[in-house]
């Protein structure tokens, strides 16, 4: 379905920065832009698009450097000459000045966390002066592996945002952490070709398209054109993981966002693509220190803390 897109200014906030949200306007659906919080930190938004195949977007533009971080589905940034795969196991880092494209491969929803920090912050936690921030590893990079600890930050963004009474000093705190956690550029491998890049992107998109159900390495190579052997070697070098644990951590980050609202956890969990409740909890107590359905406990507790009392 073809689409035309809008930027639509929303109100002023506190810090005299206009948030823009961008519209889709098509006969049912949209694409959402909300402001989740705003202060002398930096601005943080949720972008969530509609389960629809989407053709590259017109050319857009950010004045702002950016961090983003998808949470849900997956979505292909076209800046440059670079085709940059957005799924819940990357952040991206968006340069100031630079326009670019989406697309969205498959017909699903994807959502990710926009922040916008502050110039100086942003300077101070990459270790960069604020002139040398185009040239810095990560946004010359332009995207580099979540990990797991990153990904509880930001998931905790999100359910602190959901009682819509997320402000002061601890959301400003938060932002930060998060913020720190996604500039750590210790660990950044060098940027590979771009056969490499391409290649990277069709198994990313094979694994997220098939997330539900069982995966097996041939049926990736054969999706990608590559042997098995070359697949999980160059795999491994790109990302840092194996392929298999690149899979279990876009499941566990879509656990992550799904289970304050999953009542049956044994449903979730085959939704999900595991073999069993009890395989669920194993490998996510694994990752994160905890039971499901004791993180959904305070996920809970959290979202209903954030609410404002009658």
């Amino acid at each position: 379905m073809s689409e035309t897109f809008a930027v639509v200014p929303a109100p002023t906030g506190r810090t005299g920065r206009t948030v823009h949200r961008f519209r889709a306007l098509r006969d049912s659906g949209e694409t959402s832009r909300s402001r989740l919080f705003e202060s002398s930190v930096g601005l943080v938004e949720d972008l969530r698009c509609p389960g629809e195949r989407l053709n590259t977007t017109p050319e857009q533009f950010s004045a702002d450097f950016q961090v983003c971080l998808p949470y849900r589905g997956l979505f292909v940034w076209h800046v440059g000459n670079d085709h940059v795969v957005g799924d819940a196991n990357q952040v991206l880092f968006v340069s100031g000045g630079e326009s670019y494209r989406v697309s969205q491969p498959r017909s699903a929803e994807y959502a990710e966390l926009i922040v916008t920090p502050d110039p100086e912050l942003l300077a101070e936690l990459g270790r960069a002066s604020r002139a040398a921030l185009p040239f810095h590893p990560l946004f010359r990079r332009r995207s580099r592996r979540a990990g797991l600890g990153l990904m509880r930050r930001r998931t905790r963004v999100l359910h602190s945002a959901m009682g819509r009474v997320w402000s002061g000093l601890a959301a400003e705190e938060c932002v930060i952490d998060l913020l720190r956690a996604a500039l750590d550029s210790d660990s950044v491998t060098p940027l590979p070709s771009r056969g490499t890049r391409r290649l990277m992107g069709r198994a990313k998109e094979f694994l997220e398209a098939h997330l539900s159900s069982p995966i097996r390495l041939a049926d990736v190579a054969r999706a990608v054109d590559a042997s098995p052997a070359y697949l999980t070697d160059t795999f491994r070098r790109v990302e840092g993981v194996p392929l298999h644990r690149y899979l279990t951590q876009l499941r566990l980050a879509r656990a992550l966002v799904e289970l304050p609202s999953a009542d049956d956890l044994t449903t979730l969990a085959l939704d999900l693509g595991f073999s069993s409740h009890s395989h669920f909890a194993a490998v996510f107590r694994q990752a994160f220190g905890c039971t499901p359905s004791r993180f959904r406990e305070s996920a809970r507790a959290m979202v209903a803390a954030s609410r404002p009392r009658a």
